[in-house]
């Protein structure tokens, strides 16, 4: 009974922030020092997007490189909890991008919050290998098989001079202690910026190849299974992305499927996110986005759907939103 009860809690938490609003966390590249920190946007249609905060950080880290980039905020499975993380790494106060893959920091910073509006300190935890030589685009999901979070980032290792990256997992129940970092994604190029959500009771990833510079598409009915690839992805083909994400912008109703879009990075032409929506998403069939608005080039993030007094609470914190 008390599983129960747990459970609808959980699912009622769900269903009260599933389709309200949007929070993006994003930054504004390497242009300064506080172009590389926290940045919010608010939407509540997921198309029409508002800047908080006067164009200013929300958050800022002055601790490991001073610097944060590809910031990815999930709320926690009892819905009690949000923990940001983020690729620790300043392009503009320390260097070039070869000692950044060669000798970056082997740690994420995190941060926590109860409402989105007040947070910890960020702290910098250590997850990547002895050997790694960077730990890149932390992302995390939580895992109903083993009760904990599945976090993922790419690295380079020493083991093959830093010849390419992959992909690196470990688990955490507290993003405090973590265990031993495994290799996730192995492929023959380098591979980079996973993403991974769950609809339909399946798992979809989508991650960037590095040689091809392109985004593959793939489905799994488990985290740790055997993924194979989308063969129809429409999408597979497009060159010059990276930093995947998706957020479902309108559930499923009666005899309509759900409509998802999925957001990539066109970093080759410096436009920043494109949107991609699909109403058949395992088929993964996409087609370009229409009547999406950004108030500035977001650039690798996320984005959490949140509830209509989440939204609120945002906007009273960190200042009316930009029209």
């Amino acid at each position: 009974m008390k599983l129960l009860i747990l459970l609808m809690s959980v699912l009622s938490a769900v269903e009260s922030f599933a389709a309200n609003a949007f929070l993006f966390t994003t930054f504004k590249g390497e242009h300064s020092p506080m172009t590389e920190q926290i940045y919010f946007a608010v939407s509540k249609d997921g198309f029409n997007w508002v800047e908080l905060n006067g164009g200013e950080p929300a958050l800022v880290s002055q601790i490991g490189e001073k610097g944060v980039r590809d910031p990815f905020l999930l709320r926690s499975q009892n819905g009690k909890k949000f923990y940001l993380i983020a690729t620790d790494l300043s392009i503009n106060l320390n260097g070039d991008w070869k000692r950044a893959v060669r000798n970056g920091s082997r740690s994420i910073v995190v941060w926590e919050s109860t409402d989105l509006t007040h947070w910890t300190e960020p702290r910098l935890v250590p997850v990547a290998d002895a050997e790694a030589g960077c730990t890149w685009a932390p992302e995390a999901i939580y895992d109903e098989d083993t009760s904990s979070y599945l976090v993922f980032w790419a690295s380079t290792s020493m083991s093959d001079d830093y010849s390419k990256h992959r992909i690196w997992a470990a688990r955490t129940s507290d993003f405090r202690t973590f265990s031993k970092p495994f290799i996730y994604i192995e492929k023959p190029s380098g591979v980079i910026d996973t993403t991974i959500f769950r609809e339909d009771r399946k798992y979809y990833r989508f991650t960037k190849n590095e040689q091809s510079e392109t985004i593959s598409m793939e489905v799994c009915d488990k985290l740790l299974g055997t993924w194979k690839e989308v063969p129809d992805f429409s999408l597979a083909k497009l060159g010059g992305y990276e930093g995947p994400e998706s957020f479902q912008i309108e559930p499923a109703s009666g005899s309509n499927p759900a409509t998802r879009c999925l957001i990539l990075d066109h970093y080759a032409k410096g436009q920043g996110y494109q949107p991609f929506i699909t109403r058949n998403l395992a088929g993964g069939q996409f087609t370009s986005g229409e009547g999406f608005h950004f108030p500035f080039r977001f650039r690798h993030g996320s984005i959490l759907p949140i509830s209509h007094t989440e939204y609120q609470q945002l906007e009273t914190a960190y200042g009316k939103t930009k029209k």
